[in-house]
């Protein structure tokens, strides 16, 4: 049984020891502060990787987290420390992801907010820092997760497209490389949420987005919708991809999107549980008003 390191989409960090972590469905009655994981990976050699959105990553020991509570139900992180208090992150620097330093394991899958794809290849040495992929100006790391050649990337754009293609067609690269063309963007567009889908996990993944009007702070014109994964054709990288949500009057652009294993499962910024309406087989559906303000997905 190994021993994991979990990242909350509220950016808390903490272990625990088990079997790989799956997401729980249920009401929210069955549910637990901070339970929406944004990322988890099994400790090796006593330290994971980190990955920032500078493309920068930390080598996190696990003396450094603090032991989750045991508890049968999902994993909560309430008791986990902001990534901030435990890993040395520069000004506007922020947690991304966590990945195994395994020498084995599967190339890790990088996508950046101006559609750039990467897989890098596992050579992590004993570094207590190091860069993962070369930024161009103005770019950011969006999302990160393993992949093997079997596996297919996603991208989710700001103007609600979704790009989905093979891993394979995104050969593996070292460290100091820039990576390749993933998702062509529209202008003024940028990539919201990147993920890696095991092929294991296919019949099962979901695609999660949330539209608004052009100001953030306004929610009232908000709608989120979940879809099958399945219900998006695959196309070749470097493409422009399909429309994955109708938007309606008042509504601009995504402000959340989010894809991987289902069941899908919502917070508040202060963790606390949130509702999703039930999986739309409609791949460019509109979606359902928002009824509650919503922070993250995962």
């Amino acid at each position: 049984m190994s021993e994991w390191a979990f990242l909350s989409a509220t950016g808390l960090l903490g272990r625990a020891l088990g079997p790989a972590p799956k997401p729980q469905a249920g009401p929210l009655s069955g549910r637990a502060p901070h339970d929406v994981v944004a990322s988890a990976a099994a400790f090796f050699a006593g330290s994971v990787g980190a990955l920032t959105n500078r493309g920068r990553a930390l080598r996190l020991a696990k003396e450094q987290t603090c032991e989750l509570p045991a508890a049968e139900g999902p994993v909560s992180l309430a008791a986990g420390q902001p990534a901030e208090t435990l890993l040395a992150l520069e000004a506007s620097e922020r947690l991304v992801a966590l990945f195994s330093l395994d020498p084995d394991a599967p190339a890790l899958a990088i996508g950046t907010a101006a559609g750039v794809a990467k897989r890098v290849v596992p050579d992590y040495k004993g570094w207590d820092t190091w860069e993962m992929i070369a930024l161009k100006d103005g770019d950011e790391v969006t999302g990160a997760a393993p992949s093997a050649d079997a596996d297919e990337l996603v991208f989710i754009t700001s103007d609600a497209q979704l790009l989905r293609c093979p891993a394979r067609s995104v050969r593996p690269q070292g460290r100091q490389a820039g990576g390749m063309a993933g998702v062509n963007l529209a202008p003024a567009a940028r990539v919201l949420a990147f993920a890696a889908i095991r092929r294991e996990d296919k019949a099962t993944a979901l695609v999660t987005t949330v539209a608004g009007g052009p100001d953030p702070a306004d929610q009232i014109e908000w709608a989120v919708k979940t879809t099958p994964f399945e219900a998006f054709p695959a196309k070749g990288r470097a493409t422009g991809g399909v429309r994955c949500h109708r938007f309606l009057k008042g509504q601009a652009v995504l402000r959340l999107a989010w894809a991987g294993p289902g069941p899908a499962l919502a917070c508040d910024r202060d963790g606390q549980p949130r509702n999703l309406p039930p999986a739309d087989p409609r791949r460019d559906a509109s979606g359902a008003p928002l009824a509650a303000r919503l922070f993250a997905i995962g």
